[in-house]
C-alpha cells in the first residue's frame, strides 16, 4: 500500500514537472535584429544600355548617384557638403544587366565641415560608403577615424563626475581651483587613463586639444577639443561647465590600401584627399537579387523582366536615422516622389509609389497657404507568396508608412501591413508563432491521416478565430475575415497557407510558407475634419486622399519643422534656403546619448528593446487535456464567437498541460480502491 501510494505521488509530481515546462516554455520567445534600409533614386529601362541613355537618369553615358540623390551618403545641410558619389558608366562589356569591368565607380573627396561650436571653425570630413569619418591629416584620404561626437550641447561637471561620451570614451572633472577659474580634466577610454589637462577660464580660448601619438603610424592627431565655458567654486560644490565637445574614435582608425576590396569594389586607387574604387571584374545585376557593392552598399533588383533597381545602404546599428528626400535650394517648386524621397512607400517589384508631395510659391522662407499638398491613392501589389497567394492586394502609403486599405476603393479606412512573409516555418502540435503586434497563430491539432491542421489565430493571448486547414484538397489558404473593423464587415485580416501537414510517430507537424496580416484591431480612419501637422486641409476622394495646408507654412533657418504624421523639412543654419523632407527610422533604443555619472565608468553592456520584424515559433510542449472536447479525425469543431476588432473577450488558458493531473490522480484512485475491495 505504501509503495502505491509513493507511487503515485510521484508520478503525479513529474506530471506537474512537465506540465510546468511546457507552460514556461511557453513564454520562450527570441528577438531578430531590425535593420534599416536607405535607399537612392529608381532606375527603371529594359536593360542598362538602355537606362544609361536614358537623359532623365543622367549625361547620356553615365548615371551618377551624389548625397543630393542618394539619402544614405554623408551630407551635411548646414554646409551643403557631400563627398561621396557612385556612377555606372557605359564601358566596353556593359550591356544587359552586366556592368563591364571598371564601369562601377565609387568616389570620395575630403571636404570641410564647420564645428557645432563656431568659434572653432572648420574640420576636414570624408564620407566612406555612407558613414562619416575623420581624416587623420587634411590632405591624406587613406586613414581614417569615425567621428563620435560634434556638440555645442552644455554639461554641467561637478568634481569627480564623469561624462560619458560614447564609444568607450570618457571625461573626468578631477578639481577645481580654489580661485574658480581652472579645471583639470582627465580623458579616458574604457577607463584607462588617455591625457589630462588644466583649463583656465579667464585667459586663451578656455579650449583643450588633446592629441594622441602612434595614431595608424600617425603623431600629434587630434582627437578631442574640449571648451569649458565657466568654472564655479562654491562652498558645496565645484562646478565646471563645458558648451563644446569634439571627438573622435582614434583608437579603432582605420587605414585604406590600395590592395584592399570591398565586396565587388576591388580596384582602389589613392590620391592624396581622394578615394576612387571601381569593379576590377564584371558586375551582374541579376533579376530578383540584393547585389553586395561594398561595405553595407547594395544594389536591390526587382523580380521583374525590365530591368529596375536602386542602390541602399543597410543601417544594423543601434540608432536613429534620417531618411531624407532630396534637397532643394532656394525657393523654387518642387515635387517630391517614392523615386527620389527614400521615406515614401515604394514597392520594387511592381514599380508602386503612392505618395506625393509638392512645394510651389515659396516666398522668402514662407511657403503660401495650399502651397504644400500631400496626396496618396491605392495602388496593387502582390503578396510575397505570389506563388501560393494568387492575386494582389491592394496598399496604401500614408506619411511614409505602408498601409492597407480596408475596401480596395476607399482610401478613408486603414490598417498598417504587420506581416507578408513567403519565409517556412514549421509547428509542432501546441506550437505558437509570434506574427507581431500582439497577433499569433497556433498549431492545435494535426488529424491521425496526416494532411489536416486545426489551426487558431490570436490577438494579445485572446482567441480570435479557428479554422481546420486540408492540403489534399482545396487551395491549402485560410483567409480570416473579422467583422466590425471601423464599421466593415467580412474584412480580410490574415491569410495563411498551408504547405503540408505530417503525422509521425513522435511530432505531428504542419508547414507553412505564406502569411499575410494586418493589424485590424488598431485600424484608423481618415475624416475631413482631421489636421496632421501643417497639412490641416483634408479632401477625401475614394481611392484617394489630397491634404494640404490651410495656413503658411515657414521655414525658418537652423529648424526641423513637423509637416505631419512624423514627417519633416530640416531646413540648414544658413543664409541660403536649403531643406529637404525626411522622416526617422529606429534601430534598438534609438541614439545614444551622453550621459553624466557620479559613480566610476560602468563598462557593462545595455541589451537594446530590439522590436522583433520576423515571426518566431514557441516550441510549447502542451499536454492535451483528455478530457476536453477535441475534434475526431479533425471534424469542425465547436468554437466560440469570433473576437471583433478591439472587442476581444476569451483568454486562453494561461496554464496548457495542468488539465491532465487531476484526470491522471482521479484513475489513480480508482486503480487503488479496486484493489483495497479486492
Amino acid at each position: 500500500m505504501k509503495r502505491f501510494v509513493a507511487s503515485a505521488l510521484a508520478a503525479l509530481m513529474l506530471l506537474t514537472v512537465f506540465a510546468s515546462a511546457a507552460m514556461a516554455d511557453d513564454n520562450n520567445t527570441t528577438s531578430a535584429a531590425s535593420t534599416v534600409e536607405i535607399r537612392g533614386p529608381v532606375y527603371n529601362g529594359s536593360s542598362l544600355t538602355d537606362i544609361l541613355a536614358n537623359s532623365a537618369y543622367g549625361n547620356g553615358t553615365s548615371i551618377t548617384m551624389d548625397a543630393n540623390k542618394f539619402a544614405a551618403f554623408y551630407y551635411d545641410i548646414d554646409d551643403n557638403v557631400t563627398t561621396e558619389s557612385l556612377t555606372i558608366k557605359n564601358v566596353a562589356g556593359t550591356s544587359g544587366r552586366t556592368i563591364g569591368e571598371n564601369g562601377l565607380v565609387y568616389k570620395t573627396t575630403i571636404g570641410n565641415a564647420e564645428y557645432q561650436y563656431d568659434d572653432w571653425g572648420n574640420y576636414s570630413v570624408i564620407g566612406f560608403f555612407a558613414d562619416k569619418y575623420i581624416p587623420l591629416k587634411s590632405n591624406s584620404a587613406d586613414k581614417l577615424a569615425k567621428l563620435v561626437l560634434d556638440s555645442d550641447d552644455k554639461y554641467t561637471l561637478k568634481t569627480g563626475d564623469s561624462l560619458d561620451l560614447g564609444d568607450g570614451y570618457s571625461l573626468q572633472a578631477k578639481q577645481v581651483d580654489v580661485d574658480g577659474n581652472k579645471v583639470w580634466l582627465e580623458f579616458d577610454k574604457d577607463g584607462e587613463y588617455v591625457d589630462d589637462e588644466i583649463v583656465s577660464t579667464d585667459t586663451g580660448d578656455h579650449t583643450w586639444t588633446c592629441k594622441v601619438d602612434d595614431v595608424q603610424g600617425e603623431d600629434d592627431v587630434p582627437v578631442l577639443k574640449v571648451h569649458v565655458n565657466q568654472v564655479f567654486q562654491g562652498a558645496v560644490d565645484s562646478i565646471a561647465q563645458i558648451d563644446a565637445i569634439w571627438l573622435i574614435d582614434y583608437a579603432n582608425a582605420i587605414k585604406i590600401n590600395s590592395d584592399d576590396e570591398f565586396g565587388k569594389l576591388n580596384d582602389v586607387s589613392i590620391n592624396g584627399p581622394t578615394i576612387t574604387i571601381s569593379n576590377d571584374d564584371t558586375f551582374s545585376l541579376t533579376k530578383d537579387s540584393d547585389q553586395e557593392i561594398g561595405q553595407g552598399l547594395y544594389f536591390k533588383v526587382a523580380d521583374s523582366n525590365d530591368l529596375r533597381f536602386y542602390a541602399y545602404k543597410q543601417q544594423t546599428t543601434s540608432g536613429t536615422y534620417d531618411v531624407r528626400g532630396t534637397v532643394v535650394s532656394g525657393t523654387k517648386s518642387y515635387t517630391w516622389t517614392s523615386d527620389n524621397f527614400a521615406g515614401f512607400f515604394y514597392d520594387l517589384k511592381k514599380n508602386v509609389g503612392t505618395e506625393t508631395m509638392s512645394v510651389s510659391g515659396v516666398n522668402g522662407r514662407t511657403i503660401p497657404k495650399n502651397g504644400l499638398k500631400y496626396s496618396t491613392t491605392i495602388s496593387k501589389v502582390d503578396y510575397d507568396a505570389d506563388d501560393v497567394f494568387n492575386g494582389t492586394y491592394p496598399v496604401l502609403g500614408f506619411f511614409a508608412q505602408k498601409y492597407v486599405p480596408l475596401k480596395s476603393t476607399d482610401a478613408s479606412k486603414l490598417a498598417k501591413l504587420v506581416l507578408d512573409s513567403d519565409d517556412k516555418y514549421t509547428l509542432k502540435t501546441g506550437d505558437s508563432l509570434d506574427l507581431g503586434d500582439g497577433y499569433s497563430l497556433q498549431a492545435k491539432q494535426v488529424d491521425v491521416d496526416g494532411n489536416k491542421v486545426w489551426l487558431e489565430f490570436d490577438k494579445d493571448g485572446e482567441y480570435v478565430d479557428d479554422e481546420i486547414v486540408s492540403t489534399d484538397t482545396g487551395d491549402h489558404i485560410w483567409t480570416c475575415k473579422v467583422d466590425d473593423v471601423q464599421g466593415e464587415d467580412d474584412v480580410p485580416v490574415l491569410k495563411v497557407h498551408v504547405n503540408q501537414v505530417f503525422q509521425g510517430a513522435v511530432d505531428s507537424i504542419a508547414q507553412i510558407d505564406g502569411l499575410w496580416l494586418i493589424d485590424y484591431a488598431n485600424a484608423r480612419k481618415i475624416e475631413s475634419d482631421d489636421e496632421f501637422g501643417k497639412l490641416n486641409d483634408v479632401s477625401l476622394n475614394g481611392a484617394s486622399i489630397n491634404i494640404s495646408n490651410d495656413d503658411t507654412f515657414s521655414l525658418t533657418k537652423d529648424s526641423d519643422q513637423e509637416i505631419g504624421e512624423g514627417m519633416y523639412f530640416k531646413i540648414a543654419d544658413s543664409n541660403d534656403l536649403r531643406y529637404y523632407p525626411y522622416v526617422e527610422q529606429t534601430i534598438g533604443n534609438g541614439t545614444t546619448t551622453t550621459t553624466l555619472s557620479n559613480t566610476s565608468i560602468d563598462n557593462t553592456t545595455a541589451t537594446d528593446n530590439m522590436s522583433v520584424t520576423t515571426p518566431v515559433v514557441n516550441n510549447t510542449e502542451e499536454t492535451q487535456d483528455v478530457n476536453a472536447s477535441a475534434p475526431t479525425n479533425m471534424e469542425t469543431p465547436v468554437t466560440p464567437e469570433p473576437a471583433a476588432a478591439n472587442n476581444t473577450t476569451e483568454t486562453k488558458s494561461s496554464a496548457p498541460g495542468f488539465e491532465i493531473v487531476p484526470a491522471i490522480f482521479g484513475l489513480l484512485s480508482v486503480f487503488y480502491i479496486v484493489r483495497k475491495n479486492r
